[in-house]
C-alpha cells in the first residue's frame, strides 16, 4: 500500500502481546523487519518501554512501541503474536476478544493448557476431566474470539540464548499455509530457522508435554544420578509423551520434530529452563511452595502435570513419568523414591508406537 502523502510504502505493524522473556525475545525479532508494538498491562512498562526503550529492564529495539489498550493495538496490528503464560491466557484472550476480527492472523508462543469446565468447577473440584475439557491455545483463540487464522510457535527456544543471537530454529504450525509463510517471513533470518508444520494440535501438545519430562530430567540432575540415567528419562519421556499425544489428538510425526524431541532435548539439558529448574530444586530439598514464590516466570509443567493426571483417570492410559512426579509435587512422595521406581519400571518393549 502507498501513502497519499509519499510514494514510500508504507511499512506494516506487527503486533506482540506479551512482554516476559519469551515475549521481549520475539519483539526484538520481528522489529528487524518491521515497525512492532508490543501490548503491557501495567502503564509504568508501558512508560519504560516508550521512554527507555526497555521492558521490566529487558533492552528493547528502537522500532518497537508500547501500549496497554487491547483496541490500540488490534486496529494497527492485522498480524498479532500472543506471548502470554498459560495461567492468565484466556483472560487476556477475553479481554482482546471485541477488538479482533477475521482478518486478524494470530500466532501464539504459550506451551500450556486450559480447562474448559463449567462456571464454578475447578480442576480440584472435578478430579477427573475429558479430552473435551481440556484446550491447546489455539483452541481457546478459536473459542472466545472470531479469528480463523491461528498458529502456534514452537521450538527449542530458550529465551536467553535467543537474546544473544545464537543459532537456533522454531515451528510454526497451523490448518493455514499462509500463517505458516507469513510466520517465516517475520521471524527467519540467517541465525534463525523457521519450520512448518500442519499438525498444530501436536506441535501444541509437544511444546506442553516436554515441560514435564524436562521437570524429571531437573530432579535427575539435582540427584546427580548421571549422563546414562539422563538419556533412558529423554527416551522414555519421548514414548510417554507420543502415547498422550495421541490420546489428545496429536500426531507422532510432531512429538519427533523440532517442537518434540528437539525441544525436549533442549529443556531437559539446560539450566535455563524453568521446568528443569523446578526439579533440580525438588531433588535439592526445597519445597514446591518455596520454588513457586522465587521465581520471576511460570514453569508450564507444573499445572500440565495436574491437567493430565486428571485425564488420566478418564482414559485407557498409563504414563508413570507424569503420574509420579504429580505425586512428588502435590502428595508429598520422595522425589529418589519416585526416580527410583521409574528406573526400575518394567517397559518390556523400547519403541512401540510404530
Amino acid at each position: 500500500m502507498v501513502s497519499k502523502n509519499s510514494s514510500k510504502p508504507q511499512e506494516k505493524c506487527i503486533g506482540v502481546i506479551g512482554v516476559g522473556s519469551f515475549g521481549t525475545v520475539i519483539a526484538n525479532m520481528l522489529a528487524e523487519k518491521n515497525q512492532v508494538m508490543v501490548y503491557a498491562r501495567k502503564e509504568e512498562v508501558v512508560l519504560e518501554i516508550n521512554t527507555v526503550h526497555s521492558a521490566q529492564g529487558k533492552s528493547l529495539n528502537p522500532n518497537i512501541k508500547g501500549t496497554s489498550s487491547p483496541k490500540e493495538i488490534c486496529e494497527a496490528c492485522e498480524v498479532l503474536f500472543l506471548m502470554i503464560s498459560s495461567s492468565g491466557f484466556q483472560d487476556v484472550v477475553q479481554s482482546f476478544a471485541p477488538y479482533l476480527f477475521p482478518y486478524h492472523l494470530v500466532i501464539h508462543g504459550t506451551k500450556g493448557l486450559c480447562l474448559n469446565l463449567e462456571k464454578g468447577q475447578t480442576l480440584d473440584s472435578v478430579k477427573k476431566i475429558k479430552r473435551s475439557q481440556i484446550l491447546t491455545m489455539s483452541e481457546v483463540i478459536l473459542q472466545e474470539t472470531v479469528v480463523v487464522r491461528v498458529g502456534c510457535l514452537a521450538g527449542p527456544n530458550l529465551s536467553k540464548e535467543l537474546t544473544q543471537s545464537l543459532p537456533a530454529a522454531t515451528v510454526i504450525a497451523s490448518k493455514y499455509n499462509e500463517v505458516i509463510l507469513e510466520g517465516q517471513s517475520l521471524l527467519r533470518s540467517e541465525k534463525f530457522q523457521v519450520y512448518g508444520n500442519s499438525d498444530i494440535i501436536g506441535v501444541e501438545l509437544s511444546g506442553v508435554l516436554k515441560n514435564i519430562i524436562a521437570i524429571a530430567a531437573g530432579a535427575l540432575a539435582g540427584l546427580k544420578l548421571g549422563e546414562n540415567a539422563k538419556g533412558l528419562l529423554i527416551s522414555r519421556g519421548m514414548v510417554e509423551m507420543v502415547h498422550l499425544s495421541n490420546a489428545l489428538g496429536g500426531s507422532v510425526k510432531s512429538v519427533i520434530g523440532l517442537a518434540g524431541i528437539g525441544d525436549l532435548v533442549t529443556t531437559c539439558n539446560s539450566v535455563n529452563s524453568r521446568n528443569f529448574t523446578v526439579g533440580f530444586r525438588l531433588a535439592n530439598g526445597e519445597k514446591l511452595d518455596e520454588i513457586l514464590a522465587s521465581m520471576d516466570e511460570v514453569a508450564e509443567g507444573i499445572n500440565t502435570i495436574r491437567v493430565i493426571k486428571a485425564f488420566l483417570e478418564t482414559a485407557d492410559l498409563r504414563a508413570p513419568i507424569t503420574e509420579y512426579l504429580y505425586r512428588v509435587l502435590f502428595e508429598n512422595y520422595d522425589i529418589k523414591e519416585a526416580l527410583q521406581f521409574l528406573m526400575k519400571y518394567p517397559f518390556n518393549v523400547d519403541i512401540d508406537f510404530f
